[in-house]
């Protein structure tokens, strides 16, 4: 990759790390895009970023629909490089920014995949009818009960918070008010909320530190809420393994991953007739547009009851 390139792409991802306080999983999005862009740019010429036009931006974009990629992903690729190019004329690396006339098609508006209420009972309850039934061949060891003590409260934090993966493996014990049911939670630019939770999450929550932390804990730990096997903060790679694996283990539902867990907290939150406005707190939401999805979950699950249950549907 010629440096002039590299320079800039890490010279941005620095600028989003340090005066942004974007997350890691949110770096990588960023540098995937680029690094896509210069993928396509780098064979036709282009050693530096005067050399990214407005007619190398349309045809990559171009290039990346004749792949096959969705809208989705297309729209938030244009728009990473829209920021990018933003931040490089404010850095005179360049004298124009192009993407300010590069039109992206529109994002798709897919629905979340939202568990039914009798998945998340057996989600939490492995004595459920409907559950798997497993034997284990071997008592577990002290570690091993300990993981899946920790495992059990990722599921019960992320279901009852709603909160975001990354924001779940920032937590600190002292983040944690177990007498008023609270949580104090820094998310996206490092904004803080309180998010409450309910007496199951607060069970799994004095469980987990009563006899799972102290057999993780070492001095990597440091106040750090879920610790890995070798006692580090636990990385949001393996928190997202843990929601995926046990979705997988329900068998009926495509909801994958930690943000299955918020998108189901959030449409149960305003099936039941939670205020909108207390949801989008809860979700961390800066615009009131994006809450308002749920509110469409929370619509086609209602006609869907009602094509089952009405005589005349």
């Amino acid at each position: 990759m010629p440096t002039a390139l590299k320079n800039a792409h890490d010279g941005y991802l620095r600028h989003l790390a340090l005066e942004r306080s974007r997350s890691e999983h949110t770096l990588r999005a960023y540098s995937t895009d680029i690094t896509n862009l210069y993928t396509y740019a780098i064979p036709r010429g282009t050693t530096n970023l005067h050399g990214v036009d407005l007619p190398l931006l349309r045809t990559w974009l171009m290039s990346l629909a004749e792949n096959g990629l969705s809208r989705t992903t297309i729209s938030r690729r244009s728009s990473t490089i829209r920021s990018f190019l933003a931040w490089a004329l404010r850095e005179n690396l360049i004298t124009t920014n192009p993407a300010t006339r590069l039109q992206s098609p529109k994002r798709e508006q897919r629905l979340p995949h939202v568990l039914q209420t009798n998945q998340i009972n057996r989600l939490f309850d492995p004595q459920a009818p409907e559950a798997s039934t497993q034997t284990s061949v071997k008592e577990p060891t002290p570690l091993e009960q300990a993981i899946k003590t920790r495992n059990t409260l990722i599921l019960e934090l992320l279901y009852a918070t709603a909160i975001r993966v990354g924001e779940l493996v920032s937590l600190d014990t002292t983040n944690i008010d177990l007498d008023r049911r609270t949580l104090r939670v820094i998310g996206k630019g490092d904004k803080e909320r309180t998010v409450p939770f309910g007496q199951p999450a607060q069970h799994a929550i004095e469980k987990y530190l009563r006899h799972a932390r102290p057999t993780l804990k070492n001095q990597h730990s440091a106040n750090a809420l879920l610790l890995g096997a070798r006692g580090k903060r636990l990385d949001p790679r393996q928190a997202r393994q843990v929601v995926s694996e046990a979705l997988a283990d329900l068998g009926d539902t495509a909801a994958r991953g930690p943000h299955a867990l918020r998108h189901t907290a959030a449409t149960h939150l305003l099936d039941r007739g939670a205020d909108l406005r207390a949801v989008q707190e809860i979700l961390g939401h800066s615009s009131l547009a994006t809450t308002q999805l749920y509110t469409h979950v929370s619509v086609e699950r209602l006609k869907e009851s009602y094509q089952r249950a009405h005589p005349r549907a």
